[in-house]
């Protein structure tokens, strides 16, 4: 290569540099926000990990009411109840709001007192054991089957195919596990989630508004 040609593939990689470097380094609002959410998910996670370790390792639903459990409040817009119980592993109730929920009627809470679904931005899988550990823990409302839910409950069957809705991240959304991961997906890879769990149906108690 002559010079001239050295510094015209110089100066291309400077521009190249210039247009892309930026958007490397920062990935935008949306995937930081999309991240945070990950975060509050997987310090939800690990509070109800710590929870069922003291508990014959049960997660909340499926201990009794008189053992400290949630497992009276598993239909209805109790979503909440399953959260609140962790308030002593939780270190605030900011972590189970999505910093991306478009809901105007959600917000985040300051406590556990005065503490309900509208402070919610997650479902609760109400069949996940440690002992199954592909089944759904916890994970963003945006997931829907075209099935209404129903006393607070969205069933996920393997004969109807669900997906995510526009309402947060964009058609995409998160997964828990009773593993303890987080996982980011995409339509398909909700599907695979679903399917990997075990179960005929999977029973996730939705963060409703109202009765």
């Amino acid at each position: 290569m002559t010079l001239v040609e050295v510094l015209v593939v110089v100066f291309i990689l400077g521009v190249i540099a210039v247009v892309f470097l930026p958007a490397l380094l920062n990935p935008g609002p949306q995937r930081a926000l999309r991240i945070q959410c990950v975060n509050n998910l997987k310090q939800c996670t690990l509070a109800a990990r710590v929870w069922e370790g003291d508990n014959n390792d049960k997660y909340p639903p499926q201990v009794p009411g008189t053992n400290g459990g949630t497992m009276d409040f598993i239909t209805g817009p109790n979503a909440w109840r399953h959260f609140q119980v962790l308030s002593n592993e939780l270190s605030t109730p900011k972590v189970v709001f999505c910093p991306e929920e478009s809901d105007q009627n959600r917000f985040t809470a300051t406590n556990f007192v005065n503490f309900g679904n509208s402070n919610i931005s997650f479902f609760v899988g109400v069949d996940a054991k440690e002992s199954n550990p592909q089944t759904i823990l916890y994970g963003d409302h945006n997931i829907t089957n075209a099935v209404p839910v129903k006393n607070g409950l969205l069933e996920l069957t393997t004969n109807r195919l669900a997906g995510w809705t526009s309402e947060m991240h964009n058609k995409v959304g998160n997964v828990a596990l009773a593993d303890g991961s987080v996982q980011q997906v995409s339509i398909t890879g909700l599907r695979s989630t679903i399917a990997n769990t075990g179960f005929g149906t999977n029973r996730l108690q939705m963060p409703i508004l109202g009765p």
